[in-house]
Formats: C-alpha cells, sequence, structure tokens
C-alpha cells in the first residue's frame, strides 16, 4: 500500500502512526496510507516556517507570482487525474471533482496576480511638511485547518492567498481527506517553494489542529469547519493574541415566490439542496415557498428527484455520490427520523445499495415543516432539505433570516421588486437570485454573517485583510 508522509521544511517526514484513506463509493478501495504527524512533529513545521519567514517575506512579488502561477499551471494540466483522487476520496461526483480542481487552479492564478497587486497609500499629514504611508507587510506563519467536503478548492483559497502576501503556512488537512491536499503540497513544493513556507502535517484536530492554535509561533489561525469547533479556536486564539479567521457553516434559505419561474426554481434547488450530496456550507436547506406555487413546487422537486441517480462518483452517469463516511450517513439518517418524529413528511431519504459498498443515501425533501422544527433549526450537511410554506414574501423574508447562521440566501422571483428588497434585506454575507445558493466565483469575496463567519473575508482582493497587517510610516522633511 502506498504510504503518504508529511512535508516539514522541504523533506517529506514519516509520522508516528498512519491512517487509511478509503473511497466512500467503495468501501474496498483504499487510496492509501497518510501519516499522522505527532506534536513534536508539528512543532517541528511551525519551527520551519518561523525560519523560512524573514526570506519569503522579502521575496519580490516577481518571485511570488512566478510560484503560484506556476502552481496553478501544474493543477489544470492534471485536472483529470487529480479529479479522480478527489471523487475516490470525498465521494464527489467526477465532473464535479474535476470543477474544483479547476477551481483550485484558477485560484492559484488569480492570487498569482494579486502579488503584483500589492499596493498602499500616500498621504499628506495634517501637520505641515509631514507624509504619511499606509503599506501592508504579511503578518507571518499562518496555521490553516481545513474540511474534508472540498478537499483542494478551500486549501487553495487559503494556501494562495497567504504565499501571494509573503506569509509561511502550516496546514492541516480533515483527517478524512488528506489525498487531494497532500498532491497540493506536493505540487507546490516541486514548483521550487523554498524549504518551510509550504508545510503539510496531516493528523487529527486534538493533536495537529492545537498545536497550531496553543503555539506562540503561529501568527494567524484560518479554519473552515463546525460552529463548535471554530468558537474553541476563537477562544482559544484571543488567549494566544492570535488572528483568526472562521468559516462555520450555514442553514441556508431559498425563497420561492408565485411569481417565479417554477422549472427555474427547481432547478436551483435541485442544484443548490442535492448536488455534491449537500455538503456544502451553502446547501439550500431550508427552501421557503408561497403558498400559491407551494403544491405545484413540491410535485416538481419530487419528480425531479426521482430522476436522480445516486451511485459510485467516478461512473460518469451519477448525479449524486455517495455520503463522506458512515458517520455522516448516520448523521443525516438521524436528522430524517427527528423530521418525522417532529411532524415531517419525508419523500426519499432512504439507504440505497448499489454494486459496491458505499454510503448511499437518497435524496430527501421534508414537507409540512415548521420553522421551529429541528430540521429548519440544525445544519445537517447532508442530501436533505426541508419546505416551509408560508402566506406571502413578507413572511419569507422573516423566516430566511430568522437563523443563527448567515451565510447565503437565495429567492427565486420575476418581481425586480422582490429581489432588489431581498438582496438589500437578507441578512446573510451572499445573496443569489433566480439561482442556487451553492456555487461562488473564485475572484470575489466569501463569507457570511452571524454564526457563519468571523472575521475578514476570504477569496478576492479581500483576502489581503487577513493575510496582511497595515502600517501608518510617517516621514518628516529632510528624511533620507
Amino acid at each position: 500500500m502506498t504510504q503518504f508522509k508529511n512535508l516539514i521544511n522541504g523533506e517529506w517526514v514519516a509520522g508516528e502512526r498512519c491512517a487509511i484513506n478509503v473511497n466512500p463509493s467503495d468501501a474496498s478501495d483504499v487510496i492509501g496510507e497518510f501519516a499522522q504527524a505527532s506534536a513534536a512533529q508539528t512543532q517541528d513545521a511551525i519551527a520551519a516556517a518561523r525560519s523560512a519567514f524573514p526570506a519569503w517575506s522579502q521575496s519580490t512579488p516577481q518571485q511570488r507570482f512566478d510560484l503560484l502561477d506556476q502552481v496553478g499551471t501544474a493543477i489544470l494540466a492534471r485536472k483529470g487525474e487529480l479529479g479522480k483522487l478527489l471523487a475516490r476520496e470525498e465521494g464527489k461526483t467526477l465532473a464535479e471533482a474535476i470543477g474544483e480542481v479547476g477551481r483550485a487552479g484558477q485560484i492559484f492564478k488569480f492570487f498569482a496576480g494579486e502579488a503584483l497587486r500589492i499596493g498602499g497609500e500616500i498621504v499628506p499629514s495634517v501637520r505641515p511638511g509631514l507624509t504619511v504611508e499606509i503599506t501592508r507587510e504579511p503578518i507571518g506563519v499562518v496555521g490553516l485547518i481545513t474540511p474534508w467536503n472540498f478537499p483542494i478548492a478551500i486549501p487553495a483559497w487559503k494556501i494562495a492567498p497567504a504565499l501571494a502576501h509573503g506569509n509561511c503556512v502550516v496546514i492541516k488537512p480533515a483527517e478524512l481527506v488528506p489525498g487531494s491536499v497532500w498532491e497540493l503540497a506536493n505540487v507546490i513544493a516541486d514548483a521550487g517553494a523554498p524549504p518551510g513556507v509550504i508545510n503539510l502535517v496531516m493528523g487529527r484536530g486534538s493533536i495537529v489542529g492545537e498545536t497550531l492554535v496553543q503555539s506562540a509561533d503561529v501568527d494567524a489561525i484560518s479554519f473552515t469547519g463546525s460552529v463548535a469547533t471554530g468558537q474553541a479556536i476563537a477562544a482559544k486564539c484571543v488567549a494566544t493574541n492570535k488572528k483568526f479567521q472562521l468559516e462555520m457553516g450555514g442553514k441556508n434559505p431559498m425563497v420561492v415566490l408565485d411569481d417565479a419561474d417554477l422549472d427555474v426554481a427547481v432547478d436551483a434547488c435541485i442544484n443548490g439542496s442535492f448536488y455534491s450530496t449537500g455538503q456544502r456550507c451553502t446547501a439550500s436547506s431550508r427552501l421557503i415557498v408561497t403558498a400559491g406555487i407551494h403544491d405545484r413546487f413540491v410535485e416538481t422537486m419530487q419528480a425531479r428527484m426521482r430522476r436522480l441517480k445516486v451511485g459510485n462518483a467516478l461512473d460518469p452517469s451519477t448525479q449524486i455520490g455517495p455520503v463522506v463516511d458512515a458517520t455522516q450517513l448516520a448523521q443525516d439518517e438521524r436528522y430524517i427520523d427527528i423530521a418525522r418524529s417532529e411532524g415531517g413528511s419525508v419523500f426519499g431519504g432512504q439507504r440505497l445499495m448499489a454494486a459496491t459498498d458505499g454510503f448511499f443515501l437518497a435524496p430527501a425533501l421534508v414537507t409540512e415543516t415548521t420553522p421551529a422544527m429541528t430540521i429548519n433549526r440544525d445544519e445537517v450537511f447532508g442530501p436533505v432539505a426541508s419546505v416551509i410554506k408560508v402566506a406571502d414574501y413578507e413572511e419569507a423574508l422573516a423566516i430566511a433570516n430568522d437563523s443563527r447562521f448567515g451565510l447565503s440566501a437565495g429567492i427565486c422571483t420575476t418581481s425586480l421588486k422582490f429581489a432588489s428588497h431581498f438582496k438589500r434585506h437578507a441578512q446573510v454575507g451572499m445573496v443569489m437570485i433566480n439561482a442556487a445558493t451553492a456555487g461562488v466565483d473564485y475572484h470575489v469575496p466569501f463569507g457570511g454573517r452571524k454564526g457563519s463567519s468571523y472575521g475578514p473575508r476570504e477569496q478576492g482582493s479581500h483576502a489581503r485583510e487577513f493575510y496582511t497587517a497595515v502600517k501608518t510610516t510617517y516621514i518628516a522633511p529632510g528624511s533620507a
């Protein structure tokens, strides 16, 4: 069996133990054994990043551009190969997986350009003769903790801006999907990243993640994952005076009004609710539908759901892949059972058998729900969506905003009046009009409000707010 090691200070280092990476579409398909780093090895990686930082932080924009551009080119050249690996380890359909790899390549290309676009300001002082310069500098060693649902795109959108702005990185990927990040780290190393600039430490959050968060030599943490873990990280970062950035999920509403184009609305909801097996923080998990279109909407949704093909992620005809693992599958089934027990009517949601031993679940649509039901409060993170019937737009907006989360929200309507009002009054970071709540561009900000996010936005030029520190310099007359 192939063994994959951690990358520490430019060297591939074995761990104290290994974990097996298994295909959720086929439990007999073992991708490899991946090293599990110890706390001491994580400290070694942090020390390597700290040692590399002075030189890398002073590297020229051209040097950083060249590295990131070369990484992006290499990723795009291997889309098919890396997409197949991603589909094997996470369970996305092959088409979705190849698309995600392409996005990772585009992210590196974009941030290569950002390395050349680092600017500043020169302004006059309010005091005679003084000049004021406002510049940005890298913050230092950044610890990155990434989730399993986007195994290469999320690591890319954290690593690329960190390196573009002159920081050094220690990344801990999710235990379930180390393969894609291992390949990404290997591409970056092969592209000529100096030793210590990029370090990969795979393993348990309780060991590797905890070491990163507690270390005084880590200047910032960027985390994507669960609310509970994010809140714990925040408290520890405050205690150690670290900068931190959190993305922690959503319970995203899609409002469907009476005047909506029914086909457009159903397409958006099928995509947003069930593609990527619903395992997206931006998934449309609450479908808030006005009374005049409700019955036709539900009937059309169910008809479309009957035609969805659930199966092995590597089968080109598959539209919905497996749930990522047995634990997540059990969680999905538990929430479906709770929905039934609280009065919901469930269409679909049953375990499915296939030619291979995988974690296959039919997409579930829960109707006859109320806003207070558990299915409408908690993030399920699976191919499960609920429908809430409302009287009108005003009630729909109120229910859409009635959540501790505030990541993404959508509305399907042909009314400019309602679309404009919703865009302004939805309490979220991202709004979609007549489009799925899931699916975002790589060159614009990503993030939410309330319990979904904390700190500066990820992606696009706004990423510099997290990965740089602002310095203000006053220059007196006669300064050399």
